[in-house]
């Protein structure tokens, strides 16, 4: 069996030995390759497709979500402080109407 392959299932996942992307003529073999190809134009109309480039979106979101978890850490961090010096004036004012209380009850 004898079939050529196409972008999306080529014979071989090796760039040398695949065909250069041209724009097909014919409407039947629409996106398979040319029999006739040669390895330097394979590796020169593949150059858009390295791993690289096929990884940038996924890199891209990894940034990103990594920067959203930062924020959120951030804003938590925030809200904990917040609520600790909220806490912590509670805590005072208690202390003061607690001493309050106490001077009231030794002065009389």
């Amino acid at each position: 069996m004898n079939t050529t392959g196409t972008i999306d299932r080529p014979l071989t996942h090796d760039p040398k030995k695949q065909a250069p992307m041209k724009p097909s003529t014919n409407e039947q073999f629409a996106g398979s390759a040319p029999e006739d190809f040669t390895t330097s134009g394979a590796i020169d109309s593949r150059q858009n497709r390295t791993r690289e480039m096929q990884l940038i979106p996924e890199a891209l979101a990894r940034a990103h979500m990594h920067e959203r978890l930062y924020e959120a850490e951030r804003e938590r961090r925030a809200v904990r402080l917040a609520t600790a010096r909220r806490m912590q004036r509670r805590a005072e004012r208690a202390s003061m109407r607690a001493r309050r209380a106490l001077a009231m009850a030794v002065m009389q």
